[in-house]
């Protein structure tokens, strides 16, 4: 009997549990429904408004939300904001009417306390009589509020309420409220940036249309001069393929027809001794046959007369009539008059030779100032055709005339030939030019954003062909080029964009590109690239070039450039994307310190608040903590040595080296003394190990003059024996000569020094020769190469040659692989950067020569 009451109670509370867990999966089950909707929502809506309703809708599937509002906050008034709002009895005007008020009231108490509240009808009554907020609307008898976040930010609230006292909130519903407003900040980003990327495309496409449209009008304008030069051609090719003028004029007559109307033509010529006219070619749909006739008063007379193309239409012939410069026979019938007349003289050098005409009877055709000046075109041309054929005729009745005459005319047809020839080079030239012009800058002659975009959207389509074709993208920005406008004038600074572009054209490979964007900035796109370090080496080289200063007029000023670096990744899938990283670091290099290059990573493009921007480069106030890397041999056995190097928790890039921090540092003091705060803390761990030497990277800094008496007092005042100082090879190549002064006091002292970051980007072998070095730090760069270019590996026989001579010990760096270490040992290396470990973190405040950090480096 209590066996079986034993087993009753079990499944009793096993049943209890199943209960429990199928309301758990439920909850599950919801939650993941509602987030999989609101995700769908974001990416399928086209602008917010729509946003907030379909948020409503899915939220009234799972949880009472008839009445639903979202307010926003508004950091430039610092107000809440309405967003949406639905509500069972208040209309859009009871919230509108307490815009000013939401931070009094129950949502400006969620959003000040940011955390979730609910109410009931009676507990909102006692927080209003305590004053905690201010009863806004009709109350409600279950309220629930629930802030949402941007990051750590607090950005807004989203409220649900009821009015029925018996639909209650739920654990459950409030957990689903939370988790939705969770996503509903990326929700409402999403589908801002969908609407700023549809108004740029909207932008784009109005000023492409407008692009077209001028194109077309340029194509309609060469269409029409190709044309004339067709129609030259034609003429040109009637005076040596047609042997008699009847010929002549019949084809004059078809080119005529291809520019205007010319059903009526006829071709008169003026003799000026006799002062006839003759009709050799006549083309007429009432008379076949035109008599010649003295010069008279008619239309051709004065073409003639005027030797001017004349269009004439009946108003015209009735003013010229009446003025008496027009006589016209009165016999001719009114059908046979013609409605509209177009008459052409045919010049040649030697005069007018007579008028082409076209006309047309019942206005089935008006000529027009465009026919005028069409038919003006091409009449010269035919003047030399026609006028050359007669010049034969007259040349046959006289041998002597004719050798003379035909030499005279070969000669200018030649000459015409080759106008026309120089015409078509001329023509081809310009069309060249248009192109070159429309694609590359006006002051600089690089190519401009439309060539460079073009350029880098084919290198993107290829590189997603072929991934292992790398690419890389810098955006430069000069420095202080506004300073040399101000002082120098504009003209001064056009001379500088010039020779900047000069200089940095000398920067890059000659498959690479580089364009201006314009105004200061410039862009380089590199291709097949085998290594990131190929950027930064260009991007060096830039930095370097800027480090002249530029002079005019007596005056100089120092400029420089920042140069952000993007690299080709599989995520990018638009140029803008590309350009907008490059342009992200190239402000990050530029809030730097100028001068210098940056490259792109993720969280440049997270949004960091103002005070986090002020003080991104101050190193006084980045946590920092300190890492041990063990120097190791071959077979994983710990060395005597260990590097010990500083980590700052920096606001963009995380948790990066000093090293890499200290480049940013706007403030030279403050540089100085955090470095000397961590030597100090350095001399205290270096004193609780058991290891003969700890090496600790150091700056230039250290060795300038107002520096270098404080760092001496330091050394002296602890067991500098177990610390050897760090200088990078590429400070030391460029160092003063009170740097370098300095450097070799510290040898002289007794104190131990090492060289970090060896051929980085160039092996310089007379460094090592120069100072006593005691460790030589391979730069894990030239460590790579050395396993994958022979010439790099002849270096290294040198280094280690050296060094061997020197007593100086070669340390490599790179991947904590085997095979790694084991490829390098065969060229002759046998010390390597082993793991590294965390340390305790750096305490700033401590002045002290002995640390109270219990800590252990031979670990």
């Amino acid at each position: 009997m209590e066996d079986s009451a034993t087993h009753i109670d079990k499944l009793v509370r096993r049943n209890a549990r199943l209960k429990s867990l199928i309301q758990k999966y439920k909850q599950s089950h919801h939650l993941q429904h509602a987030l999989l909707q609101l995700s769908e929502q974001a990416s399928t809506v086209a602008e917010l408004t729509l946003l907030y309703p379909a948020i409503h809708d899915i939220l009234q599937s799972f949880i009472p939300s008839k009445s639903f509002y979202v307010v926003l906050h508004n950091p430039v008034n610092d107000l809440l904001e309405l967003s949406y709002f639905a509500d069972e009895k208040d209309g859009l005007s009871v919230p509108l009417k307490y815009d000013q008020h939401f931070k009094e009231g129950l949502t400006g108490h969620v959003f000040k306390h940011g955390k979730t509240s609910y109410f009931t009808k009676e507990q909102t009554q006692q927080a209003v009589e305590k004053g905690q907020f201010k009863a806004l609307g009709t109350p409600a008898e279950h309220w629930v509020g629930v802030p949402v976040y941007r990051d750590k930010t607090i950005i807004g609230v989203m409220v649900a309420q009821s009015y029925d006292k018996a639909q209650s909130y739920s654990e459950q519903q409030i957990e689903l409220l939370e988790v939705m407003s969770l996503y509903l900040a990326t929700a409402i980003e999403r589908v801002k940036k969908r609407e700023l990327l549809e108004s740029e495309v909207k932008i784009r496409t109005r000023a492409l249309t407008q692009s077209n449209q001028a194109l077309n009008e340029e194509i309609l304008h060469r269409k029409k001069a190709l044309e004339r030069q067709q129609i030259l051609f034609k003429i040109s090719e009637l005076a040596t393929l047609s042997e008699n003028l009847e010929d002549v004029y019949q084809h004059v007559h078809k080119i005529i027809k291809t520019i205007t109307y010319a059903d009526n033509l006829y071709i008169a010529l003026y003799d000026q001794q006799s002062h006839w006219l003759s009709f050799p070619y006549c083309v007429d749909e009432y008379s076949d046959n035109a008599e010649p006739r003295p010069f008279a008063k008619g239309y051709s007379e004065l073409v003639l007369s005027t030797e001017k193309c004349q269009v004439i239409d009946a108003k015209r012939a009735k003013s010229l009539i009446k003025l008496g410069v027009i006589e016209r026979p009165r016999d001719i019938p009114p059908e046979e008059s013609a409605t509209s007349w177009l008459g052409a003289p045919l010049k040649t050098s030697q005069g007018v030779i007579g008028l082409i005409v076209c006309q047309a009877y019942n206005n089935k055709h008006e000529f027009s100032q465009d026919d005028c000046e069409l038919i003006t075109f091409v009449s010269h041309q035919i003047a030399n055709v026609i006028q050359a054929h007669l010049a034969n005729q007259e040349l046959k009745q006289s041998h002597q005339k004719l050798e003379h005459r035909v030499a005279e005319k070969t000669k200018e047809l030649r000459q015409a030939n080759m106008h026309l020839q120089m015409q078509m080079e001329e023509r081809k030239k310009i069309e060249q030019q248009l192109y070159h012009d429309a694609h590359h800058d006006s002051l600089t002659s690089l190519p401009n954003r439309s060539l460079f975009l073009t350029q880098l959207e084919k290198t993107l389509q290829h590189y997603q062909r072929y991934p292992e074709q790398q690419f890389a993208v810098l955006f430069i920005d000069l420095d202080k080029f506004k300073d040399i406008n101000d002082q120098l004038g504009h003209q001064a600074g056009d001379q500088f964009l010039i020779s900047v572009a000069e200089s940095f054209s000398h920067c890059i490979r000659e498959h690479d590109l580089l364009a201006r964007l314009g105004g200061d900035e410039f862009v380089v796109l590199l291709t097949h690239l085998t290594e990131p370090q190929q950027a930064e080496d260009v991007a060096k080289r830039i930095i370097e070039i800027m480090k002249k200063p530029f002079c005019m007029k007596g005056q100089c000023i120092q400029s420089g450039a920042s140069i952000g670096i993007t690299y080709s990744k599989t995520s990018y899938k638009h140029t803008d994307e590309i350009i907008r990283d490059a342009d992200a670091a190239m402000y990050y290099a530029k809030n730097a310190g100028r001068n210098r290059f940056e490259c792109f990573h993720p969280l440049l493009n997270a949004t960091t608040s103002q005070h986090e921007a002020e003080n991104m480069h101050h190193l006084d106030d980045l946590p920092m903590h300190f890492r041990s890397s063990e120097i190791i041999t071959l077979d994983e056995s710990a060395h005597a040595e260990s590097l010990l190097e500083a980590f700052g928790e920096h606001p963009v890039l995380g948790s990066t080296s000093f090293e890499v921090l200290k480049k940013f540092a706007t403030d030279r003091i403050q540089h100085f003394e955090v470095e000397l705060s961590l030597l100090k803390q350095a001399f205290s761990l270096a004193a609780q190990t058991k290891l003969q030497k700890v090496l600790f990277p150091c700056s230039g800094l250290v060795l300038e003059r107002i520096n270098f008496k404080a760092l001496c007092h330091l050394l002296k005042a602890h067991d500098a024996k177990k610390i050897c100082l760090l200088f990078n090879e590429q400070e030391i190549r460029y160092a003063s000569a009170v740097q370098i002064e300095n450097l070799k006091s510290l040898v002289a002292q007794g104190f131990s020094i090492g060289l970090n970051e060896f051929a980085k980007d160039r092996c310089e072998l007379n460094l090592l020769t120069e100072f006593k070095f005691d460790y030589l730090l391979l730069s894990s760069t030239f460590s790579k190469r050395v396993l994958q270019q022979e010439n790099y590996h002849l270096q290294l026989q040198g280094v280690l040659a050296i060094t061997h001579i020197q007593n100086i010990q070669v340390i490599a760096k790179g991947p904590s692989i085997f095979n790694y270490r084991t490829l390098l040992d065969k060229h002759g290396l046998s010390l390597f950067i082993g793991k590294q470990h965390a340390l305790a973190p750096f305490n700033k405040e401590t002045t002290s020569t002995h640390s109270t950090i219990p800590l252990d480096l031979n670990i």
